[in-house]
């Protein structure tokens, strides 16, 4: 069995599979305080809450944007699940060209959302990932990995905005009963949505017009789907995007899983 490690800015999610078979997910809050014993406890936990002894673990595949968990993390995996697990990375095969001015900058969240969407969907595409960043990543007819856009995430603003404000209330992030609110907190979940949504579309329509106007939108990521339903540009609401991807690299380097690093 595989287990599939995504590492978020605000939330991890652990991923099982039996062969190619999606068994179950789960998905935990970000901590960079946790030790190495209470990951390998919390990992222990997913698996035996499924029937699942953690010895069946074959593998484990991680993908992180967060360095200061990586530590811990590891060496929870290496301890509690017997596994050297593999990272993506430098040296990790991805078979797609990247096509970026210093390729080892791109995060691994990106390369893992680009890999999946070439194997799922065909090019050219647009991945837009509804994170604590929200990111573009966008793949020629070619399926060459040529740039993208990074820009911040719904929730990052409207923190932002509470934070910076003396009287603005921090508020959820739910669709309003209209666009015009009729109070602050319908207003400013108008401006949250619709505002992500215009600018979503309006940074498609940007990439299109360099990549080809026939390019498929995939939207992963939390806030995905309210985004895709208030949105016009985007095509598809891939959920389970970013897993699979880890999935699909793991496929390309079972083979050589010497812990990459």
């Amino acid at each position: 069995m595989l287990l599939a490690i995504d590492v978020g800015n605000t939330n991890i999610v652990v991923a099982l599979y039996d062969g190619d078979i999606f068994k179950r997910s789960w998905r935990v809050a970000t901590d960079i305080n946790k030790a190495s014993d209470e990951y390998g406890i919390l990992l222990n936990q997913f698996l035996l809450s499924e029937g699942v002894r953690p010895s069946s673990v074959d593998d484990v595949m991680i993908a992180s944007v967060v360095p200061t968990v990586m530590h811990s993390l590891t060496n929870a995996v290496r301890r509690y699940l017997d596994c050297d697990p593999m990272i993506v990375g430098p040296g990790i095969k991805t078979g797609m060209n990247i096509k970026m001015d210093n390729p080892r900058e791109l995060g691994a969240d990106r390369i893992v959302n680009a890999v999946a969407a070439i194997s799922k969907y065909k090019p050219p595409l647009i991945i837009v990932d509804f994170g604590t960043a929200t990111t573009f990543c966008s793949v020629d007819r070619s399926g060459c990995y040529v740039g993208g856009i990074i820009t911040a995430g719904m929730k990052i603003s409207m923190d932002a905005l509470f934070d910076r404000t003396a009287k603005l209330p921090k508020v959820e992030i739910i669709k309003p009963p209209s666009p015009i609110g009729k109070n602050t907190v319908n207003s400013i979940q108008s401006g949250a949505l619709y505002g992500h949504a215009g600018m979503t579309d309006c940074l498609v329509r940007r990439i299109k017009a360099e990549i080809g106007d026939d390019a498929t939108v995939v939207a992963t990521g939390g806030l995905a789907k309210m985004i895709a339903a208030e949105s016009e540009e985007i095509d598809i609401v891939d959920s389970m995007l970013t897993v699979d991807g880890l999935k699909i690299l793991y496929d390309k380097n079972k083979e050589k899983n010497n812990g990459l690093q």
